[in-house]
């Protein structure tokens, strides 16, 4: 039966990253890396279960905590999309530097954009999978569309995001709109697993359709039908890690029911 460990690690700007690996019971075959979504957190559904069931396909997972969320340090509110890309490479040199080299990365969300963002500077690393992710990462601005131009104009504010209010400053904006990842999905040179519901109302599926067509060969994409963009339902997140076990299996010298 899989085990976990609790860790924490270096994040960028001097802050403390708490994370999870979910360890697979006799050892990993491959390691991942999880990043989630906006403002979500390790312990979300999507992170936590596929993580969890990932271990119990034989591939070990880190998933942590983006700074001022969870266990980690820091305020959430001086983060931005750069920061969240470059925690990414955060955790897996934490990993790499235990003797455990990061082989996948998979993002949720924005973190999924996130995860497309630092795969270029990931050593080792054999695929990337993306859960629910947006093409463009400032497409996470209508979240708070009302709010774009207040914030604009006196430099933050405070947003009702579903999970409580959190602190939306002018950087974040600025840092989202200043990123565009065609580049670096069209020049990823890794397999690539595109994974999205064609009933996600908050990450629409043409996002899914942009990421796909811009990606070179290697490339999948898998239609989530029935799940929400949160995966909340634990049916959701069991068929995902089921699916991402079996096609990393190609990739990561992994039997489909390792």
């Amino acid at each position: 039966m899989p085990s976990f460990e609790s860790v924490s690690f270096p994040g960028v700007n001097g802050t403390t990253l708490a994370g999870t690996l979910d360890v697979p019971d006799g050892g990993a075959r491959a390691w991942a890396v999880f990043c989630h979504g906006f403002t979500l957190g390790k312990n979300s559904a999507a992170a936590s279960r596929i993580s969890k069931a990932l271990a119990g396909h034989g591939i070990g997972v880190l998933r942590y905590d983006a700074a001022g969320l969870g266990g980690s340090t820091g305020d959430w509110e001086d983060g931005s999309f750069s920061t969240k890309v470059a925690d990414v490479r955060s955790a897996c040199a934490f990993l790499a530097g235990s003797g455990r080299p990061v082989s996948l990365l998979i993002g949720h969300s924005l973190g999924g954009a996130a995860v497309l963002a630092a795969a270029s500077e990931v050593d080792g690393l054999d695929a990337v999978v993306t859960i629910a992710a947006p093409f463009s990462p400032s497409h996470v601005l209508h979240l708070f569309e009302s709010e774009l131009d207040r914030i604009r104009e006196q430099g933050s504010a405070s947003v009702d995001l579903g999970g409580g209010e959190l602190e939306i400053r002018r950087h974040l904006i600025e840092d989202l709109r200043s990123h565009d990842l065609t580049d670096s999905i069209r020049e990823l040179h890794l397999p690539l697993l595109v994974m999205h519901s064609p009933t996600d109302n908050t990450v629409g599926i043409d996002n899914a359709s942009e990421i796909f067509r811009t990606a070179r060969h290697p490339r999948n994409f898998i239609s989530l039908e029935g799940s929400d963009h949160l995966m909340v339902e634990r049916a959701q997140t069991s068929r995902a890690a089921a699916i991402i076990a079996a096609w990393a299996g190609t990739y990561l010298d992994l039997p489909a029911d390792a």
